[in-house]
């Protein structure tokens, strides 16, 4: 598979079979990614890995946390400005109705929407998650090294027939993540990915976002 095709058809899946991912193929991915750019070479990424056992434990662990307590964590970032002004609020507001629309739920019903919010913390039944922190001195260049190793790693896993979900929803719940982790107290959740193969007959597997003319964004200087 060229880059071409593995960027074109990566997409964020959120339904997925159960079926594993090889760990060998999974830890041999996870290094190549390494090769991603960073600034220093500072390699500032810091993941942790759930399959099986593990991954069930957590899931119990977060369901758990928020049956007894649903309100989120104080953040540690903001993953959208907040007001989130145009035209990036009618972006974000375009892509979930059309999501929605996929999955035949309509505006009012709330029940619906917040039920399927809630496969959030499941990862979609993917047999694979992944989280991804950094050290909490890093700035601003080291979060888009960061980026960069996870859309490397999208693209590689695209290329073995994998699929992927990035997730911003887990700094919500940040603390409880990083408790179950044990994750040092100098790293600072980023998000999450799930790993796995996608569903073809979950309709909500269709969804594919709408990209921007090049015109809107790019300026060519004569």
């Amino acid at each position: 598979m060229k880059v071409s095709q593995a960027l074109r058809e990566r997409r964020s899946v959120r339904a997925f079979v159960d079926r594993p991912v090889p760990p060998a193929l999974l830890r041999e991915l996870l290094q190549q990614a390494a090769r991603a750019p960073s600034s220093g070479n500072l390699q500032p990424w810091r993941i942790h890995v759930l399959q099986g056992e593990a991954l069930q434990r957590f899931i119990e662990h977060i369901a758990t946390r928020l049956a007894s307590d649903p309100e989120p964590d104080p953040a540690d970032y903001a993953v959208y400005p907040q007001p989130l002004q145009e035209p990036y609020r009618t972006s974000r507001f375009e892509v979930g109705e059309q999501m929605y629309a996929l999955l035949g739920i309509g505006r009012e019903d709330k029940p619906a929407r917040l039920d399927w919010f809630a496969r959030n913390f499941r990862f979609f039944e993917a047999p694979c998650a992944l989280f991804f922190s950094v050290d909490r001195c890093m700035g601003p260049g080291q979060w888009a090294d960061l980026g960069m190793y996870q859309q490397s790693l999208m693209l590689l896993l695209k290329e073995h027939g994998l699929d992927s979900c990035p997730q911003a929803c887990w700094t919500r719940y940040h603390q409880s993540v990083e408790a179950f982790l044990q994750m040092p107290a100098e790293h600072m959740l980023h998000c999450a990915i799930a790993v796995g193969y996608a569903d073809p007959e979950a309709p909500v597997n269709r969804l594919v976002s709408q990209r921007l003319p090049l015109e809107t964004f790019c300026t060519f200087v004569e």
